[in-house]
């Protein structure tokens, strides 16, 4: 069932989102070539701490997760495309990092993620980094009232299809609200003009998550979290929470630029 928030709880929201915002921007700042993804995770335990915040990440425990999430943050490194858990793995020159961050604040979620690179950045990596922001930013223009679900899919897909990536099938965006995880699914492929009607009122968390080498391949890491590409290729992940709206997609997510 799909929830229509008031403009006063996106307003809400959007706080939250505000915390998320923040968060990623300092675990950004924080992340360099020695730096653990513990440490990254610490970064982002003290926003949430300093704004009030809670985690809907820290002990989430779908049905597919063997043991509950052990950190506020997601952090995926190269091949790993999104539910990396933080280890003391430290950061290598070169490295991809993807960071996905939620933050409840006042009974209401936010969600977002942001991919860039530590130290001496490969070309193509930037290509793909750049090519996922430019598909959540195709996914949040199509996010209008009167559009569909599949609309923000097909834009999303023909985004990373065209540039000859892939696409991790099953994975995508979601509802968001009082919960992290709610409906409806909003996948990062599809057919426009097909799908649940956009109105006033829904707030989607929207994700794309590319594959460099441009085949759709994954598998699960023994972690029982962590998705990796099957080929090895790189990955990156973008995400922010946007709330439909009469006067257009409104971003609730926004953060600073470094």
């Amino acid at each position: 069932m799909v929830e229509l928030k008031t403009d006063t709880s996106i307003d809400a929201m959007h706080a939250a989102g505000q915390v998320v915002g923040r968060a990623l921007t300092a675990v950004r700042e924080a992340a360099g070539v020695g730096v653990s993804l513990l440490e990254l995770d610490e970064v982002a335990r003290q926003v949430l701490r300093e704004a009030g915040a809670s985690s809907p990440f820290l002990g989430y425990r779908p049905s597919f997760a063997p043991t509950p999430f052990p950190a506020v943050i997601c952090a995926s490194v190269n091949d790993a495309i999104v539910h990396g858990i933080p280890t003391p793995h430290r950061l290598r020159d070169g490295d991809l990092v993807s960071i996905d961050c939620g933050a409840i604040l006042d009974d209401w979620a936010g969600d977002s993620a942001i991919s860039f690179t530590v130290g001496r950045a490969r070309p193509a990596d930037l290509r793909l980094i750049d090519t996922a922001e430019r598909a959540l930013a195709a996914g949040i223009e199509a996010a209008v009232v009167g559009n569909r679900i599949g609309d923000i899919a097909h834009a999303v897909g023909r985004a990373c299809r065209t540039a000859g990536y892939g696409i991790p099938s099953g994975f995508g965006g979601h509802g968001i609200g009082r919960r992290m995880h709610e409906d409806p699914d909003v996948p990062n492929e599809g057919r426009p003009g097909r799908g649940l009607p956009l109105r006033h009122g829904m707030v989607l968390a929207i994700e794309p998550m590319l594959i460099a080498s441009g085949k759709d391949g994954y598998y699960e890491a023994p972690d029982g979290w962590t998705l990796r590409t099957a080929d090895g290729s790189r990955a990156a992940h973008a995400e922010h929470t946007v709330a439909i709206t009469e006067d257009g997609p409104r971003i609730l997510t926004a953060r600073q630029t470094p």
